[in-house]
Parts: structure tokens; sequence; C-alpha cells
């Protein structure tokens, strides 16, 4: 470039002749005279056909794979390097640029072009992007599969993911709630996929039947949802990114926790961190979070009470006081066997209610075949079963307070040791487990360890309430007071022979 810019001044400013140029240069005439002749400032070499000797003896079997591929769906077509890999199983040597080249060059004969995309923008607190992620975890040593929801506003960029064991409707509801609190605001909009959990079914354009309890998460918290077209991810494409970002820097290499709400408080963090530290793709001066601290925050409507979001089934009540839900048994209220009850299921446990009455509550397992028993809920059934105290499973391990517990392993040596320890928990009932824990500290103490020790206790302990005195107000008191007069009675009774038939 040098050379021909030097050629061009001497011969169009200066005037000198092509000799003399060639001369002074020591170049052909040649290669002044085209420099001179064109307008061209600089001489680029461009390769008109690609040699590929390796690959002649092999385009009609890439060309096959080519237009076989191309009437299958996207996701199931083979990628150049697949091709390339095909190739050298049938015995191709050459490089993979060259298969890349034909393959690109085939795309564009046959009318492909590469997918292009419309920039959007959103205003602050408009719209957010919710998506699901499959991601995998070590807790306590054992690998799991756990779902992971992604949350992003459109405007600040500001992330929020929330990890779970499932992908339900109860985890969807929780991870709004979560996400929400972590805005502190709530968006006008989402925007989301056409999940199961979310749309029942699919109408032509933007037009979606929502699942009814999803329209209901909806109302309450008065976002507006937008749906999807089908497998056109890029029109939610910044937490389609966003789950390949956070897959890399958070979940690579594999986490390891105890539990999962070790995991979330870490993820919880990282959101903030990753808020602090990275700069906003367009305002590059000012970072995740100052973005939305100046611009998004007070756009965001504020956060109302959370949804009550449960997934409800009816079940009924086993002979052994138990509900089965998820393939886990939970215990309820023994008054209750046989009888129909909803379970509904919260995303971290599990209430089980007769007509709005809570006849059972556990925190909610995951996994099969776990069965989670309080024993409180089967107290009043020893009364008639006193035996089931001794190898009943739900009062393996109890955890009662020191004292109850020291007298229910004396008692439990006893001939007819087990009746009296039911008479004390039945006690509870009605004292409280705090008067009943202190009465059997004293009974051990006094070393008189019975039932009817310790309920004389509790009777001695628990204080009859001394009625208040009632004072009549003056405005209420009689002006003349009758006075008791008993001859008036007797007068009554003159003349009159008692007992006489």
């Amino acid at each position: 470039m040098e050379t021909i810019a030097k050629i061009r001044i001497k011969y169009k400013v200066k005037g000198e002749s092509i000799n003399k140029i060639t001369k002074d240069l020591g170049l052909s005439r040649n290669t002044v005279r085209n420099a001179v002749r064109t307008n061209k400032t600089s001489n680029k070499y461009e390769r008109k056909v690609q040699v590929a000797p390796k690959l002649d003896d092999y385009k009609k079997q890439l060309t096959s794979w080519l237009e076989s591929d191309n009437k299958l769906p996207k996701s199931e077509r083979c990628s150049a390097r697949k091709l390339h890999e095909r190739l050298i199983e049938v015995g191709y040597t050459g490089a993979y640029d060259s298969v890349q080249r034909f393959v690109r060059q085939w795309n564009l004969v046959a009318g492909k072009v590469s997918l292009a995309f419309v920039p959007l923008c959103f205003a602050p607190g408009e719209a957010y992007q919710f998506d699901w992620s499959q991601e995998k975890v070590e807790f306590a040593g054992v690998v799991h599969i756990i779902k992971v929801g992604h949350f992003r506003l459109c405007y600040s960029r500001l992330t929020f993911v929330i990890a779970y064991h499932r992908e339900t409707q109860d985890m969807l509801f929780d991870a709004h709630a979560e996400a929400f609190l972590f805005f502190n605001g709530i968006p006008l909009r989402g925007i989301y996929d056409n999940m199961k959990t979310a749309v029942d079914t699919v109408f032509i354009g933007k037009e979606r039947k929502f699942n009814t309890r999803f329209i209901q998460m909806l109302s309450h918290y008065l976002v507006e949802a937008t749906a999807c077209t089908p497998a056109a991810g890029w029109e939610k494409g910044q937490v389609e990114n966003q789950v390949g970002n956070i897959r890399e820097w958070l979940f690579v290499p594999r986490l390891k926790f105890p539990d999962i709400e070790t995991l979330n408080a870490y993820l919880f963090t990282k959101c903030l961190e990753i808020a602090n530290k990275r700069h906003h793709p367009e305002y590059k001066d000012r970072t995740i979070m100052q973005v939305f601290e100046q611009d998004e925050r007070s756009a965001l409507r504020p956060v109302v009470p959370s949804f009550d979001g449960y997934l409800q089934r009816c079940c009924k009540v086993s002979s052994t006081c138990l509900v089965t839900f998820d393939r886990n048994r939970y215990s309820v209220d023994c008054r209750y066997a046989h009888h129909t009850a909803d379970v509904k299921a919260y995303a971290r446990k599990i209430v089980v209610v007769i007509k709005d009455k809570v006849i059972g509550e556990h925190a909610r397992q995951f996994g099969r075949d776990k069965t989670m028993f309080s024993p409180w809920h089967y107290v009043p059934l020893l009364e008639r079963k006193p035996g089931a105290l001794r190898n009943g499973a739900p009062f393996n391990n109890w955890d009662l307070p020191d004292g109850i517990q020291t007298v229910r392993k004396a008692l439990m040596k006893k001939i007819g040791g087990d009746k009296q320890c039911v008479a004390v928990l039945l006690s509870i009932s009605q004292h409280g487990i705090e008067a009943v824990n202190v009465a059997c500290e004293l009974a051990l103490t006094d070393g008189a360890v019975s039932a009817d020790y310790i309920l004389n206790i509790l009777g001695r302990l628990h204080q009859t309430p001394v009625p208040e005195i009632v004072l009549t107000p003056d405005h209420l008191k009689l002006k003349l007071e009758p006075n008791s007069n008993c001859s008036r009675y007797d007068a009554l009774l003159r003349g009159v022979s008692h007992g006489a038939h």
C-alpha cells in the first residue's frame, strides 16, 4: 500500500513519467502502469476457488448428508463439526476447515441464511424474563439434578436465580415470591415460554390459554403475562443467555453443599456479587446494580404479600393416620382417620386441611417412600392402645423435654408403666408441656416416679383462679333496698296442716 501511494503521488502530483518512477523505485513497468491506470489504493488478493483435493472424493457423500439433514428439525441436524467426524469414519483425511467452507457454500446455494434479530429495548420497570434450567449439584456426597429458576429485569439486567428439586407449579409460585422480594418491587409484565405449569393451550400467534392458578398468581401481583412464540427463544434472549452464563459462572465446577437451602443462600450472595461487579452492557460506565438503583428501582411497583401458592390434591386419610403425596407419606391428627382431606403442597412444606382446619403440617420431603410422623398426632390413640407407646413407629426417637423423657424411660421399665406414661402424656393437652416437664422433674427429685404423683403435683401447681369481686355502680344501686322478712312467709303458712293427705 505504501508503494502504490508513492507511485500515485509521483505520477499524478509531481508529473513524473513511468520510466523515471520505475528507475527511482526499482519496480517493473507493469507494476507502475497498473498502479497509475487503476484507481485502487491497494492490491488485495482473493482466492476465487478454494482448492480442497482431499474433499473431492467425499463431496457427493457430504451433499447427500446435507440434503437429508435439511428435511429434519433444526435440533436434529448435524453441525459442520459432526459432519467432519462422520467423514473421518468413512476415510476422509482432510482438514475441518474444508468441510466447514463446503457446508457454508452449500447452505448459501440452498438459499439458507443465518438467523437475524431485531434488538429489543425496554423501559425501566416494564418487564422481566423467566426461564428454567437444569443443573447438577452434589448434596451430602450424592449427585442431584435440580431445577433453577432464572429471573432477569430487562432494563437493568439485574439477575436472580433460585434452586428447587422440582419444576412444578408450587415451585414456580415460590420462585416469583422470592424474586419480587429480591427486586424489592414488581415489574408490569412477565415474559415466559410455553411451559406446562403456566400454559394449558397454545393458539395461533400470541394467544394462549393460561392455567387457572397461574392467572390467579398474575392477578395477585398485577402482572401481565407475555408468552413467546414456540421454538423462538430469542424473544426472551436475555434470560436464555443468562442460563448459559450462570451455568459457567456458578455451576462449573460442580457445586457441593449439605442441602438445597445452603445452595440457595450461596446463589443469593452470588447474584448480588454479579450485579455489583459486572458493568451494564449499554451503560458501560455503571454496574448493573448502579443502573438498577438509579433508574429502575423507583419504577417498580411496591411488593405485596406473597401469593398463597400451593398445589392442591384431594386424598383419603389411611387407617394409620397417613396421607400420601408425591410418593411420600405424612401423618395427620388421628381423629380424622378414614376422612377425605385436601393436601396443600408448598415449595417447602405440606399442609393437610379439612374444611379449612389444619390437621397436619410437615416439612416437604423429596425423593420416594419417606414417612414423616408427628407423635402428637397419635397421642389420643394411646388412651385406648397404651401398648403402642413401646413399639409405635411415630414414637421412635421422640424428642421430648429431658424431664418427661427421663420419666418415660423409668415408667416403661415397670409392669403397667405404659399406662402410667400415657396418663402423663395425655395431661400435656390440659396443662401444657412446660408444666408437665416441671412436674416430672419434681417427681424425679422426690424419688416418686409415678403417674399419680405427677398428676397430683400438676393439680397443686394449677392454681384455681380467684373470681373478681364485682362492685355495683352507684347509678345501678336501688334507692330502697328490700329487707328480708321471714315472718311474712310464716304468716302465709298459718293454718296449713303440713304432711296431710
